[in-house]
């Protein structure tokens, strides 16, 4: 079927977390994974790709959620010529400290004398020490330089921007062989008050928040919490949630004067109906889609040359 970008699927639980990298908020994205997890039933197996941080913090991270996750087996890709982390065993990770739990200390021995050792039980330094006891699967491929980052075909940024079009892509209607432009599409028009708004990965005066927003890619979300609009301008969280994210969508504009988001997005309309919440994150929309606008004369919309790079 191709790469992930072409056979994309509606995840059963899905949280968007808004930033290419952990690195920024590891507190948030131990927070997402157990909001995640706490939704499997585990009537059927479950695969958990972790994320590809494994240096300093990412290690220590990485013994977190092995600790979290309590897994059966452990599969551990290394590269040929690079020894960045040890084997992740059972007694690696029990005995080591995370990031946010702390590991078991071992036996301790004190020579007393030359009457002999006293001995001390191991103490749990934390209560979250312990690691469940899985099979460790170790991957050591043997051809040089396998692996090495800046010699990938692919990079990860690239494939972001497929998985995106890929989900745009369903905009498209199978009846029409052409592609249409997203500015011939039609949006749904969101009023202000019907949706919250928070900005995930950066602070945002809220006199400039509709600049942030506009032309931007979002998760639509549900949070518990009912929407209350005090005044005509946009519902401005204060803190991000971790909720459930049903899809996502591009605000292809804003009106100030009749208090409306535009809207595209895939997310079919019953699902709609449950959005009450726009996370704005740092993921871009593609180039490609801003600077390929068809039928556009003059300015393209969203686009300048007139930049200071030096700002």
């Amino acid at each position: 079927p191709g790469p992930p970008f072409m056979h994309q699927q509606t995840p059963r639980k899905m949280v968007y977390y808004g930033q290419t990298s952990c690195e920024q908020d590891t507190e948030r994205y131990l927070d997402v994974v157990k909001y995640v997890l706490r939704s499997y039933k585990k009537e059927v197996p479950l695969v958990v790709n972790t994320m590809g941080w494994v240096k300093g913090e990412g290690l220590l991270l990485l013994i977190d959620i092995i600790r979290l996750l309590s897994p059966s087996h452990v599969v551990q890709m290394d590269v040929y010529d690079w020894k960045a982390m040890a084997a992740l065993t059972p007694e690696y990770v029990r005995l080591t400290p995370g990031l946010y739990t702390k590991g078991k200390q071992q036996a301790k021995c004190k020579q007393m004398g030359t009457s002999g050792a006293e001995n001390w039980k191991p103490s749990e330094v934390g209560a979250d020490a312990s690691a469940p006891e899985y099979k460790l699967l170790y991957v050591h491929p043997e051809f040089p330089r396998a692996g090495v980052a800046g010699e990938v075909r692919v990079h990860s940024g690239i494939l972001r921007d497929m998985a995106i079009l890929g989900y745009l892509g369903q905009l498209q209607s199978p009846d029409i062989g052409a592609v249409l432009p997203l500015h011939s599409l039609v949006p749904y028009q969101v009023p202000f008050s019907a949706v919250a708004l928070r900005v995930i990965h950066t602070d945002v005066a809220p006199t400039n928040i509709m600049y942030a927003v506009n032309a931007s890619w979002v998760g639509l979300c549900r949070i518990p919490e009912e929407i209350r609009c005090q005044t005509d301008g946009p519902v401005l969280l204060t803190q991000t949630p971790v909720c459930d994210c049903l899809g996502f969508g591009i605000v292809r504009g804003v009106d100030m004067e009749k208090k409306l988001y535009h809207i595209l997005t895939p997310v079919p309309p019953e699902n709609l109906r449950l959005v009450n919440c726009l996370l704005l994150g740092n993921i871009a929309v593609p180039n490609c889609v801003l600077v390929g606008q068809q039928g556009v004369e003059g300015e393209i919309p969203y686009v300048t040359s007139d930049y200071n790079y030096s700002i």
